[in-house]
């Protein structure tokens, strides 16, 4: 799951449970997420990079920054 890129579905926030959309197995699946900072707050729509896992289904995201051309 570390290094995988997803969809925010549900706003992450301070105080959130948020959800994302990550492409497992060949389809998409929803997972709880948290912010990586916890201060940070991801609205639905945001693109984001899952930095922690913890079984079965929480993520750890940060913004997702695309590398510079």
């Amino acid at each position: 799951m570390i290094g995988s890129r997803g969809r925010v579905t549900g706003t992450i926030g301070p105080g959130l449970i948020g959800e994302v959309l990550l492409n497992v197995r060949g389809g998409t699946e929803a997972f709880y997420a948290y912010p990586a900072d916890p201060e940070e707050t991801f609205k639905s729509g945001t693109q984001v990079l899952v930095v922690d896992f913890e079984p079965p289904r929480t993520v750890y995201v940060e913004r997702w920054q695309p590398l510079s051309r």
